[in-house]
Protein backbone atom coordinates (compact mmCIF):
# COMPACT_ATOMS: atom_id res chain seq x y z
CA UNK A 1 0.00 0.00 0.00
CA UNK A 2 2.72 2.15 1.10
CA UNK A 3 4.14 1.94 -2.89
CA UNK A 4 0.64 2.85 -3.74
CA UNK A 5 0.90 6.05 -2.24
CA UNK A 6 4.11 7.49 -3.61
CA UNK A 7 3.08 6.39 -6.90
CA UNK A 8 0.21 8.50 -6.64
CA UNK A 9 1.93 11.16 -5.34
CA UNK A 10 4.57 11.29 -7.70
CA UNK A 11 2.24 11.72 -10.98
CA UNK A 12 -0.13 14.59 -8.49
CA UNK A 13 2.79 16.16 -7.75
CA UNK A 14 4.29 16.91 -11.32
CA UNK A 15 0.60 18.65 -12.06
CA UNK A 16 0.68 20.75 -8.58
CA UNK A 17 3.82 22.30 -9.02
CA UNK A 18 2.47 23.08 -12.77
CA UNK A 19 -0.43 24.36 -11.41
CA UNK A 20 1.27 26.31 -8.19
CA UNK A 21 3.30 28.50 -10.78
CA UNK A 22 0.41 29.32 -13.08
CA UNK A 23 -1.20 30.73 -10.03
CA UNK A 24 1.86 33.37 -10.05
CA UNK A 25 -0.79 35.15 -12.22
CA UNK A 26 -2.65 36.23 -9.52
CA UNK A 27 0.01 37.83 -8.16
CA UNK A 28 0.09 40.33 -10.70
CA UNK A 29 -3.21 42.79 -9.83
CA UNK A 30 -2.82 45.12 -12.60
CA UNK A 31 -2.38 45.17 -15.99
CA UNK A 32 0.66 44.06 -17.04
CA UNK A 33 3.01 47.11 -18.39
CA UNK A 34 4.50 46.73 -21.61
CA UNK A 35 8.09 46.89 -19.85
CA UNK A 36 6.94 43.37 -17.60
CA UNK A 37 5.48 42.25 -20.13
CA UNK A 38 8.67 42.09 -22.55
CA UNK A 39 10.44 40.71 -19.88
CA UNK A 40 7.75 37.73 -19.02
CA UNK A 41 7.98 37.12 -22.94
CA UNK A 42 11.86 37.11 -23.02
CA UNK A 43 11.48 34.86 -19.59
CA UNK A 44 9.29 32.27 -21.58
CA UNK A 45 11.53 32.14 -24.80
CA UNK A 46 14.65 31.43 -22.09
CA UNK A 47 12.82 28.76 -20.05
CA UNK A 48 11.29 27.52 -23.47
CA UNK A 49 14.82 26.86 -24.80
CA UNK A 50 16.69 25.90 -22.04
CA UNK A 51 13.67 23.23 -21.44
CA UNK A 52 14.24 21.57 -25.15
CA UNK A 53 17.83 21.54 -24.71
CA UNK A 54 18.13 19.86 -21.55
CA UNK A 55 14.56 18.52 -20.74
CA UNK A 56 14.18 17.33 -24.24
CA UNK A 57 17.14 16.80 -26.64
CA UNK A 58 20.01 15.52 -24.92
CA UNK A 59 17.62 12.58 -22.98
CA UNK A 60 16.06 12.13 -26.10
CA UNK A 61 20.04 11.79 -28.17
CA UNK A 62 20.98 9.53 -24.70
CA UNK A 63 17.87 7.27 -25.45
CA UNK A 64 18.67 6.94 -29.39
CA UNK A 65 22.30 5.83 -28.47
CA UNK A 66 21.20 2.28 -27.12
CA UNK A 67 19.56 1.22 -30.49
CA UNK A 68 21.12 3.59 -33.20
CA UNK A 69 24.41 3.75 -31.92
CA UNK A 70 26.40 6.62 -34.31
CA UNK A 71 22.95 7.60 -35.78
CA UNK A 72 21.11 8.77 -32.67
CA UNK A 73 20.93 12.14 -33.81
CA UNK A 74 18.11 11.56 -35.88
CA UNK A 75 14.60 10.94 -33.80
CA UNK A 76 15.81 14.16 -32.06
CA UNK A 77 16.57 15.78 -35.91
CA UNK A 78 13.37 14.32 -37.70
CA UNK A 79 11.56 15.05 -34.19
CA UNK A 80 11.99 18.81 -34.03
CA UNK A 81 10.98 19.39 -37.85
CA UNK A 82 8.17 17.38 -36.88
CA UNK A 83 7.23 19.37 -34.32
CA UNK A 84 7.40 22.79 -35.56
CA UNK A 85 5.15 21.50 -39.12
CA UNK A 86 2.95 20.42 -36.72
CA UNK A 87 2.15 23.82 -35.00
CA UNK A 88 2.92 25.50 -38.63
CA UNK A 89 0.20 23.26 -39.97
CA UNK A 90 -2.42 23.35 -36.94
CA UNK A 91 -2.10 27.18 -37.32
CA UNK A 92 -3.61 26.77 -41.27
CA UNK A 93 -6.15 25.01 -39.94
CA UNK A 94 -7.34 26.88 -37.04
CA UNK A 95 -10.19 29.73 -37.89
CA UNK A 96 -8.50 33.19 -37.47
CA UNK A 97 -10.47 36.80 -36.98
CA UNK A 98 -12.23 38.93 -39.36
CA UNK A 99 -11.32 42.84 -40.57
CA UNK A 100 -7.67 42.40 -40.04
CA UNK A 101 -7.41 45.57 -42.13
CA UNK A 102 -7.65 47.13 -38.85
CA UNK A 103 -4.51 47.75 -37.03
CA UNK A 104 -6.01 46.98 -33.46
CA UNK A 105 -7.49 43.53 -34.69
CA UNK A 106 -3.87 42.63 -36.50
CA UNK A 107 -2.63 43.26 -33.13
CA UNK A 108 -5.04 41.17 -31.21
CA UNK A 109 -5.25 38.12 -33.81
CA UNK A 110 -1.07 38.28 -33.09
CA UNK A 111 -1.53 38.48 -29.37
CA UNK A 112 -3.90 35.30 -29.44
CA UNK A 113 -1.57 33.27 -32.08
CA UNK A 114 0.94 33.77 -30.12
CA UNK A 115 -0.81 32.87 -26.72
CA UNK A 116 -1.68 29.36 -28.83
CA UNK A 117 1.22 28.33 -29.96
CA UNK A 118 2.46 28.77 -26.31
CA UNK A 119 0.05 27.26 -24.85
CA UNK A 120 0.34 23.88 -27.71
CA UNK A 121 4.01 23.92 -26.97
CA UNK A 122 3.96 23.95 -23.08
CA UNK A 123 1.20 21.06 -23.67
CA UNK A 124 3.04 19.09 -26.02
CA UNK A 125 6.35 19.48 -23.88
CA UNK A 126 4.09 18.32 -20.75
CA UNK A 127 3.21 14.89 -22.52
CA UNK A 128 7.02 13.08 -22.70
CA UNK A 129 7.83 14.42 -19.68
CA UNK A 130 4.38 12.97 -17.93
CA UNK A 131 5.13 9.39 -19.66
CA UNK A 132 8.75 9.74 -18.06
CA UNK A 133 7.32 9.83 -14.58
CA UNK A 134 5.20 6.86 -15.61
CA UNK A 135 8.00 5.15 -16.82
CA UNK A 136 9.73 5.28 -13.81
CA UNK A 137 6.81 4.31 -11.50
CA UNK A 138 6.02 1.36 -14.17
CA UNK A 139 9.38 -0.20 -14.45
CA UNK A 140 8.90 0.47 -10.16
CA UNK A 141 5.74 -1.66 -9.80
CA UNK A 142 8.18 -4.32 -12.15
CA UNK A 143 10.70 -4.32 -9.95
CA UNK A 144 8.62 -4.19 -6.24
CA UNK A 145 11.53 -3.19 -4.38
CA UNK A 146 11.26 0.61 -2.24
CA UNK A 147 14.55 1.57 -3.88
CA UNK A 148 13.01 1.52 -7.20
CA UNK A 149 9.91 3.52 -5.72
CA UNK A 150 11.96 5.83 -4.46
CA UNK A 151 13.86 6.42 -7.41
CA UNK A 152 10.86 7.09 -9.47
CA UNK A 153 9.87 9.38 -6.99
CA UNK A 154 13.14 11.11 -7.13
CA UNK A 155 12.35 11.50 -11.12
CA UNK A 156 8.75 12.86 -10.30
CA UNK A 157 10.54 15.45 -7.68
CA UNK A 158 12.69 16.80 -10.55
CA UNK A 159 10.21 17.10 -13.16
CA UNK A 160 7.87 18.77 -10.46
CA UNK A 161 10.21 21.21 -9.16
CA UNK A 162 11.05 22.51 -13.02
CA UNK A 163 7.00 23.01 -13.80
CA UNK A 164 7.10 25.68 -11.31
CA UNK A 165 8.51 27.99 -13.89
CA UNK A 166 7.20 26.20 -16.77
CA UNK A 167 3.76 27.14 -15.58
CA UNK A 168 4.76 31.04 -14.88
CA UNK A 169 6.26 31.19 -18.34
CA UNK A 170 2.39 29.71 -19.63
CA UNK A 171 0.35 32.06 -17.64
CA UNK A 172 2.17 35.02 -17.39
CA UNK A 173 2.10 35.65 -20.85
CA UNK A 174 -1.37 34.66 -21.09
CA UNK A 175 -2.48 37.65 -18.58
CA UNK A 176 -1.23 39.72 -21.61
CA UNK A 177 -2.37 38.42 -24.11
CA UNK A 178 -5.96 37.51 -22.98
CA UNK A 179 -6.41 40.10 -20.50
CA UNK A 180 -7.96 37.72 -17.41
CA UNK A 181 -6.04 36.58 -14.90
CA UNK A 182 -8.31 33.43 -14.27
CA UNK A 183 -8.62 32.50 -18.56
CA UNK A 184 -4.62 32.92 -17.93
CA UNK A 185 -4.67 30.64 -14.93
CA UNK A 186 -7.14 28.12 -16.53
CA UNK A 187 -4.74 27.64 -19.87
CA UNK A 188 -1.82 26.96 -17.24
CA UNK A 189 -3.42 24.16 -15.72
CA UNK A 190 -5.09 22.60 -18.69
CA UNK A 191 -1.54 22.84 -19.92
CA UNK A 192 -0.25 20.77 -17.04
CA UNK A 193 -3.68 18.85 -16.60
CA UNK A 194 -2.27 16.17 -19.46
CA UNK A 195 0.87 15.46 -17.53
CA UNK A 196 -0.35 13.58 -15.03
CA UNK A 197 -2.65 11.64 -17.62
CA UNK A 198 0.21 10.89 -19.34
CA UNK A 199 2.08 9.19 -16.86
CA UNK A 200 -1.13 7.09 -15.89
CA UNK A 201 -0.74 5.51 -19.32
CA UNK A 202 3.14 5.72 -19.52
CA UNK A 203 2.46 3.26 -15.99
CA UNK A 204 0.34 1.19 -17.89
CA UNK A 205 2.53 0.77 -21.15
CA UNK A 206 5.97 1.60 -19.74
CA UNK A 207 7.42 -1.61 -21.93
CA UNK A 208 5.69 -0.89 -25.01
CA UNK A 209 5.72 3.00 -25.59
CA UNK A 210 9.14 3.30 -24.29
CA UNK A 211 10.87 2.88 -27.77
CA UNK A 212 8.69 6.05 -28.99
CA UNK A 213 10.57 8.40 -26.31
CA UNK A 214 12.75 9.70 -28.19
CA UNK A 215 10.66 10.81 -31.04
CA UNK A 216 8.10 12.16 -27.96
CA UNK A 217 10.60 14.18 -26.74
CA UNK A 218 12.34 15.68 -29.67
CA UNK A 219 8.88 16.20 -31.25
CA UNK A 220 7.77 18.28 -28.11
CA UNK A 221 11.57 20.03 -28.26
CA UNK A 222 10.91 21.32 -32.21
CA UNK A 223 7.01 22.70 -31.10
CA UNK A 224 9.15 24.71 -28.40
CA UNK A 225 11.52 25.74 -30.30
CA UNK A 226 8.98 26.95 -33.15
CA UNK A 227 7.10 28.64 -30.58
CA UNK A 228 10.01 30.63 -29.31
CA UNK A 229 11.50 31.26 -32.41
CA UNK A 230 8.40 32.50 -33.90
CA UNK A 231 6.76 34.25 -31.36
CA UNK A 232 8.40 35.01 -28.05
CA UNK A 233 11.51 36.57 -28.96
CA UNK A 234 10.49 38.46 -31.81
CA UNK A 235 7.67 39.95 -29.52
CA UNK A 236 9.70 40.53 -26.79
CA UNK A 237 11.63 43.16 -28.25
CA UNK A 238 10.24 46.49 -27.05
CA UNK A 239 11.75 49.56 -28.75
CA UNK A 240 12.16 51.78 -25.61
CA UNK A 241 13.98 49.61 -23.89
CA UNK A 242 16.05 46.98 -26.31
CA UNK A 243 17.48 44.65 -23.76
CA UNK A 244 14.81 44.33 -21.24
CA UNK A 245 13.70 40.96 -23.03
CA UNK A 246 16.95 39.54 -23.94
CA UNK A 247 17.71 39.87 -20.01
CA UNK A 248 14.52 38.01 -19.24
CA UNK A 249 15.52 35.03 -21.99
CA UNK A 250 18.85 34.96 -20.43
CA UNK A 251 17.50 34.88 -17.15
CA UNK A 252 14.95 32.43 -17.86
CA UNK A 253 17.50 30.17 -19.82
CA UNK A 254 19.64 30.08 -16.93
CA UNK A 255 17.44 29.43 -14.06
CA UNK A 256 15.93 26.28 -16.02
CA UNK A 257 19.49 24.96 -16.70
CA UNK A 258 20.32 25.55 -13.21
CA UNK A 259 17.10 23.46 -12.34
CA UNK A 260 17.37 20.81 -15.13
CA UNK A 261 21.11 19.79 -14.70
CA UNK A 262 20.67 20.23 -10.67
CA UNK A 263 17.43 17.98 -10.59
CA UNK A 264 18.87 15.71 -13.33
Amino acid sequence: MEHVWLTVFGISFIFITSTLGAAVVFLFKKEISAKANTIFLGFASGVMLAASVWSLLIPAINQAKETLGAFSFLPAAGGIMLGGLFLVLLDKALPKTSNKGEKQNLIQESEKTRARHLFLAITLHNIPEGLAVGFAFGAAAVLGTTAAYLSALGVAIGIGIQNFPEGAAISLPMKAALKNDKKAFLYGVASALVEPLAASLGYFLAKSLQIFQPWLLSFAAGAMLFVAVEDLIPDSKLKTCPYLGAWGALFGFVAMMILDVALG
